[in-house]
């Protein structure tokens, strides 16, 4: 095992900001391989909601509390970048200042890097460096894109999704898309009087339904359709809860540690955890070897011929399937 790996093993914090650096950077391949028979351990809980709900804020106060719990928490959180400059904020650290110095807290934030869905192309291997490093949470804060911000339900085992009074419409908090991954609906800054309305609208939707089987919905591909049905789950599923929080005062946050804890029991008994695991692996793998076939398919073509099918394209002389075939063949 290498130096770096050993550290990161032994707890020092130098070692596992360089290799959290390494890994953001997409040169940490053999690192991955050493540490990722060394985690597994950790709660992975995925923060996610509308940009001003109050996450970031939410996330402060819940490490507090499972610190409280003698609980040792790493924290990543994801900041959008900007399509024109290339930079990124990284910002929410000075939003938790109240975890400053606590040697049972570490926190990261990384740029999404173009990556669409809430995450960016290297969370999964930086929670994989914190669960291998020994923290018994991993809270996952998303980017906050809205309905489409789904990733973070391939990757964590809770998801926690923060809604707000105010954030338009009852219908658009209704609509298919971010709602349908949640294990815990909170409902944030509910001194607000329109709180009321907003638990009022997502009481309608889960009695609408929701789906038996989130594992199920997080495939996108031929992967996960073949290998997932192999592991089975007992009946009894997880009533999804609705809760409401302030997060300004804490209040209601120990309570949703409590759901939190409460979720990863029901996960372990029901074998439902098994399940999404499995899930989140075959996922995993599609995306590398998505990526892996693209890279390998770039380094055969050349850039010239490249351009000239983009021209072609452009000229509508050529489909972009028929310019597929030809980069394919």
């Amino acid at each position: 095992m290498t130096e770096l790996a050993q550290d990161i093993l032994a707890g020092s914090r130098r070692a596992l900001a360089r290799a959290l650096t390494r890994v953001e950077n997409g040169d940490a391949a053999e690192l991955m391989t050493e540490l990722y028979s060394k985690a597994g351990q950790a709660h992975l809980v995925g923060v996610t909601g509308a940009p001003g709900t109050g996450k970031s804020t939410l996330v402060n106060k819940l490490a507090l509390a499972l610190r409280e719990r003698e609980r040792t928490v790493a924290i990543v959180a994801v900041d959008p970048t900007s399509p024109f400059s290339g930079g990124a904020i990284l910002g929410d650290r000075i939003r938790m200042r109240d975890l400053a110095g606590d040697p049972g807290v570490f926190i990261r934030s990384m740029a999404t890097r173009g990556s669409l869905g809430g995450l960016a192309r290297t969370t999964s291997d930086m929670v994989t460096v914190l669960d291998a490093a020994g923290f018994d949470v991993v809270l996952i804060e998303t980017v906050g894109a809205g309905q489409s911000e789904v990733d973070v339900a391939r990757l964590a085992q809770s998801v926690v999704v923060v809604e707000a009074p105010g954030f338009g419409d009852d219908v658009q908090a209704i609509k298919a898309g971010i709602l349908e991954i949640a294990d815990i609906l909170v409902v944030n800054k509910a001194d607000d009087p329109r709180a009321k309305n907003t638990v009022r609208a997502l009481r309608s939707m889960l009695d609408l339904g929701m789906p038996p089987d989130r594992a199920a919905m997080l495939h996108h591909g031929r992967l996960v359709d073949a290998a997932l049905p192999v592991v089975e789950t007992t009946e009894g599923g997880w009533e999804v809860p609705i809760h409401q929080t302030i997060a300004t005062s804490g209040e209601g946050i120990e309570e949703l540690a409590d759901l939190l804890a409460a979720h990863r029991t029901h996960l372990i008994e029901s074998g439902e955890g098994e399940r999404r695991a499995r899930a989140r692996v075959l996922t995993d793998l599609e995306s590398r070897l998505r990526d892996a076939l693209l890279d390998r398919l770039l380094e055969r073509v050349d850039s010239a011929d490249l351009g000239s099918l983009v021209d072609a394209v452009t000229r509508r002389e050529l489909s972009p399937g028929e310019a597929l075939d030809r980069l394919a063949g």
